[in-house]
């Protein structure tokens, strides 16, 4: 089997091996790849693993060896599944790798606008608490997480441990979610969208990007929203009209914007979050830890392993 990596390296930089992969075929490994450069680097492909290249169905078309596209993710929006079923192509992905690094990266965010760490770090590396004349300072407001309301969008994997985490911090969580008031732990109230912005202090957004959660974070829906609360995204970018977060948070509607993900990844310099107050961006970063993407790397052997044998797992083509 002739398989090719076509941008290994922000799975693997050179921490982890391919040794796995190398073992089930001839491996190829690009650390990047462009749009131009896919149909002829994948021209001779069995198997295909991708985390960030875009296979439409024209990509899809004019590769006639091609059995299996892997995703090297959870997301597989990257993937025309409609175009690849149509030829007979499994398109397989990583499920839930990365739900623990997720879950601590939300509640970095949290955190640091409760906590203002970076504030602090930066300030005392300036001799501000050098200068003090009492024993400590604190130039912001600092609050406990206890007795505060988090509203949750989305109680999957990442959503559902999102929230007992939250839970064990003392927090009331309230969540808008498809599953049923009955299924849901103890403590973990089930409400309506409008009511979830109504009583959120914090809002995380743990839901998929489809049609209907879309900027489901906008003006409109911003207005519904407690006025000062906090809104964190380590979900998908596109959940939220930045434009209107930008505006909000001038505005002081919105409190703070903690987010791992964009609208465009790498942003545009321009973006108007950038100059917004209270705002903190991680670069993609919260699926990146290096036990997570153990995971992800020996799931994707795996997958490409049973495909081998002739019975896929994780498929979603």
């Amino acid at each position: 089997m002739n398989i090719v990596v076509l941008d290994g390296f922000s799975v693997n930089p050179g921490d982890l091996s391919w040794d796995g992969l190398k073992e089930l075929g001839e491996l190829t490994v690009y650390d990047r790849t462009s749009e131009s450069e896919i149909l002829e680097r994948a021209s001779e492909a069995d198997l295909v693993l991708t985390n960030k290249v875009v296979f439409t169905a024209d990509i899809i078309n004019s590769l006639p060896h091609l059995k299996y596209i892997g995703v090297l993710a959870t997301g597989y929006n990257v993937v025309d599944v409609k175009a690849a079923a149509e030829k007979g192509i499994i398109v397989t992905n990583i499920p839930s790798y990365s739900t623990d690094s997720v879950v601590q990266m939300t509640f970095a965010h949290i955190l640091n606008f409760n906590n203002r760490i970076s504030h602090y770090g930066n300030a005392n590396r300036e001799g501000r608490w050098s200068e003090s004349p009492d024993f400590c300072y604190w130039d912001t407001p600092l609050r406990e997480l206890s007795s505060r309301t988090l509203g949750v969008i989305g109680l999957g994997h990442i959503g559902y441990k999102v929230a007992r985490v939250a839970k064990a911090f003392g927090m009331d969580v309230f969540a808008y979610t498809s599953k049923n008031s009955a299924d849901l732990p103890e403590g973990i109230q089930k409400t309506t969208l409008e009511g979830l912005f109504g009583v959120s202090d914090i809002l995380t957004l743990h839901c998929p990007l489809t049609d209907k959660t879309r900027e489901i974070i906008n003006k409109e829906t911003i207005k519904k929203m407690k006025k000062g609360a906090i809104l964190i995204n380590t979900g998908r970018g596109p959940l939220v009209n930045e434009a209107d977060v930008a505006e909000a948070l001038k505005s002081g509607q919105l409190g703070g914007y903690g987010a791992d993900v964009m609208c465009q990844e790498p942003p545009s310099k321009d973006n108007p979050l950038f100059s917004a107050p209270n705002v903190y961006i991680t670069p993609h970063i919260a699926w990146a830890t290096y036990e997570a993407r153990v995971r992800l790397m020996d799931v994707a052997v795996s997958n490409v392993k049973a495909f081998i044998e002739g019975n896929p797992v994780n498929v979603v083509s």
